[in-house]
């Protein structure tokens, strides 16, 4: 199963109170909700993970949006107590079970006939939430950060590649050069060589990504400085990161991965590029070289019948 879905909160302990739990099914095993879930093995848990039960099913919408120190407090308990706990409910961990209740939280209207508009309206929905959730001075932050810095590496995977891969690609056209390796280890060995000067961005829709917080403690180690782009102010990555720019958590109910945080992802960092943009000089001859790029890529159909050939495409020097 994809990390970015259900991301372990630390590695599996084998403790005796967790033995006797194993046999319990998972939400992903059909069980339908998670809520429910929760409610047909509370009263199987012990005093203390039976109070962090009971404080999940009193407050189910608050805990979307909160950390496992959070919950541990309102429980009268500890971060560790509330990962088995999570764990003997059938989850992975905290973060599961958070993702899980998000999905659930999540408005479930009837679908009507026409499922584009439907689409165009959750998409409009989204970005509203995104715009208002986003920090400004973040995102002015992180472009200074990543307009001055010595190099640049673009961690993600999962359904998180996708958008980063678009956003390094277009940082390359401003003469900003990113390192965005798609390989998760090849993201790790180059968080290693990273030093003070440099910046890891990391886009993570639950900010709990084992790969991808592999990728920034390693890097932070070694004195670089992290900043993360996800869904959540509250999540292991937010916690570790330097600069953190939060686009809100927004999706369909039971969806695999939210598809509509994955466009709030990408417009945020088309807000970041072009943040980084405005303090940056390119030449104009820069800017014409990549637009040949551009333009060498493309080619005229040629013509069928006569066998002739395509004409290739010049861009004039003096646009």
């Amino acid at each position: 199963m994809n990390s970015e879905l259900c991301p372990p909160d630390s590695p599996p302990s084998t403790t005796a109170d967790e033995e006797s739990h194993r046999s319990k099914p998972e939400i992903s095993g059909g069980f339908g909700s998670a809520i429910a879930l929760i409610r047909a093995y509370a009263g199987t848990l012990g005093p203390r993970e039976g109070a962090v039960a009971a404080v999940i099913l009193s407050r189910p919408q608050e805990i979307t949006q909160w950390s496992t120190q959070e919950l541990a407090q309102a429980a009268g308990t500890s971060a560790a107590t509330v990962v088995r706990a999570c764990r003997s409910l059938g989850f992975r961990g905290f973060q599961h079970l958070r993702l899980e209740l998000a999905r659930e939280s999540a408005p479930d209207g009837a679908l009507p006939d026409d499922r584009v508009s439907l689409v165009f309206d959750s998409a409009r929905e989204s970005l509203r939430v995104g715009g208002d959730s986003v920090d400004r001075e973040a995102v002015t932050e992180a472009a200074v950060l990543l307009s001055g810095a010595r190099r640049v590496l673009f961690a993600a995977n999962g359904f998180s590649a996708p958008p980063l891969q678009d956003a390094a690609l277009r940082f390359a056209t401003l003469g900003r050069p990113v390192e965005a390796p798609l390989d998760i280890l090849a993201q790790q060995f180059t968080a290693r060589t990273l030093g003070r000067g440099d910046v890891v961005l990391a886009l993570t829709h639950s900010g709990a990504n084992t790969h991808t917080l592999a990728s920034c403690r390693a890097a932070k180690a070694h004195g670089a400085t992290v900043i993360a782009v996800c869904s959540y102010t509250r999540a292991p990555i937010p916690e570790l990161a330097d600069i953190v720019i939060s686009t809100g958590a927004v999706g369909v109910r039971h969806a695999v991965d939210p598809f509509f945080v994955r466009l709030n992802h990408s417009v945020v960092m088309h807000a970041l590029l072009s943040e980084t943009e405005s303090l940056l000089t390119v030449p104009l001859g820069e800017q014409l070289d990549m637009r040949e790029v551009v333009a060498e890529a493309l080619t005229d159909a040629p013509d069928v019948e006569g066998g002739e050939k395509a004409t290739p495409v010049v861009v004039p020097k003096n646009l």
